[in-house]
């Protein structure tokens, strides 16, 4: 088998591939569709970071691909729906880098707080400007967490622990860690909150999220973050509540137009902005957080392609099933239709294979089962199963 791992991967996924001998090349930066499709001729496993965008077209056009890896959170960057119907799971690292977006977020708001991106600034032009003006503590302020995944959930506790004040709104019933008080609607925080932070996923919905009207009705002087995705941003908008005083500050990790490499052009309206920070969507970007995202991704995709499992997968039925020495095992996407189950059976029965142990599992149209047998499956039953017509993907592992 080989792997593709693309946008400078932690080289821990590829000891994690070679010590499985699956082969591997890695690429330093993104793909664009086109390049991405002649990449993945005769590749099975697919690696990306947040920018390489997995199209249907990519999908369709990719005739050996066996799986996909986020080695990210976000998994907006790849046609889920469009996998699946090929039989193709996807996987992601919904908790390896947590810590280091919260971390980023506390240090960002007090630099904001102090700012001191603008004392940095004056001390490099040789301006000694020694004054507590516009500078104070995050203590007793009230911080709004929009989204409370993961990541805010755990910025909420952390956030407390310094004293702050917390807020969250989600459109999920989550439950309220700490002393933190859970907001009705995204108004009523922004009614509150003397800061703001959005850590909600890339869902097409929240496109838009935040726009004029939203920082309009924020606090006066009050601070703004995006660690999330960039699209949700209207950053004319934010640029501008920023030149009138009524925000006094920012801080953006995230983009709606990224370059695909580690280096390239970029442009922002909220260049050159005072108490701005901008960073390279690097907040998940530490060597503990990438170390962790390489080694649990590549865990997922090759206990798939060696075994089957599909746990914590985004988009199929997660399934794991414990494998005995010396039994066969076949894998089987299909359309989630009533008796598909049977007709597999009374296939293996037909042709005396013995069942040792099943498992399936259903998410939405899709069905998957893992079947494992005392004997090797006859090229028959193969054959007979993959013609049924709800199949999608059938794979043999030994």
């Amino acid at each position: 088998m080989k792997a593709l791992l693309l946008e400078n991967i932690h080289h821990l996924a590829e000891t994690v591939f070679n010590t499985s001998g699956i082969e591997v090349e890695m690429r330093a930066g993104a793909l664009g569709e086109d390049e991405l499709i002649e990449a993945l001729q005769g590749v099975d496993l697919l690696g990306i970071r947040s920018t390489t965008q997995v199209t249907p077209r990519v999908i369709e056009e990719s005739a050996h691909l066996t799986a996909i890896g986020c080695f990210c959170i976000g998994t907006n960057q790849v046609a889920l729906d469009a996998a699946v119907r090929k039989g193709i799971p996807v996987f992601n690292a919904p908790f390896s880098n947590t810590r280091s977006v919260v971390e980023l977020v506390i240090s960002e708001i007090i630099v904001m707080a102090r700012r001191l991106t603008e004392r940095d600034r004056e001390l490099h032009a040789g301006i000694w400007n020694k004054s507590a003006s516009g500078s104070h503590e995050i203590r007793g302020r009230k911080l709004g967490i929009v989204g409370y995944g993961n990541i805010g959930s755990q910025l909420s506790v952390v956030a407390e622990m310094l004293g702050m004040e917390v807020y969250f709104y989600d459109t999920d019933d989550k439950l309220a860690l700490g002393n933190a008080k859970r907001c009705a609607s995204l108004e009523e925080l922004l009614d509150v909150a003397e800061c703001v932070t959005l850590h909600v996923d890339g869902r097409p919905g929240n496109a838009g999220l935040f726009g004029a009207r939203e920082f309009g009705r924020m606090r006066d002087r009050g601070l703004f973050l995006n660690l999330s995705r960039g699209f949700l941003v209207d950053y004319d908008a934010l640029a501008a509540s920023l030149r009138s005083g009524h925000l006094a500050g920012a801080a953006v990790d995230v983009f709606p137009d990224e370059p695909k490499g580690r280096t390239g052009d970029f442009v922002s309206p909220l260049q050159n902005l005072p108490n701005v920070v901008l960073t390279p969507h690097v907040g998940g970007s530490t060597m503990e957080a990438q170390e962790d995202i390489g080694r649990f991704v590549a865990a997922k995709l090759r206990d798939y392609v060696k075994l089957g499992t599909t746990t914590l997968s985004v988009n199929s039925p997660e399934i794991t099933l414990a494998q005995s020495p010396g039994d066969h095992r076949l894998t089987y996407f299909h359309v989630n239709t009533p008796g598909v189950l049977a007709k597999v059976n009374n296939i293996l029965a037909e042709h005396g294979a013995n069942i040792a142990s099943q498992l399936l599992g259903t998410r939405g149209q899709i069905g998957y089962v893992v079947t494992d047998a005392s004997l090797e499956y006859a090229d028959e039953v193969v054959q007979a199963v993959s013609a049924m017509p709800e199949s999608i993907r059938l794979r043999l592992i030994k």
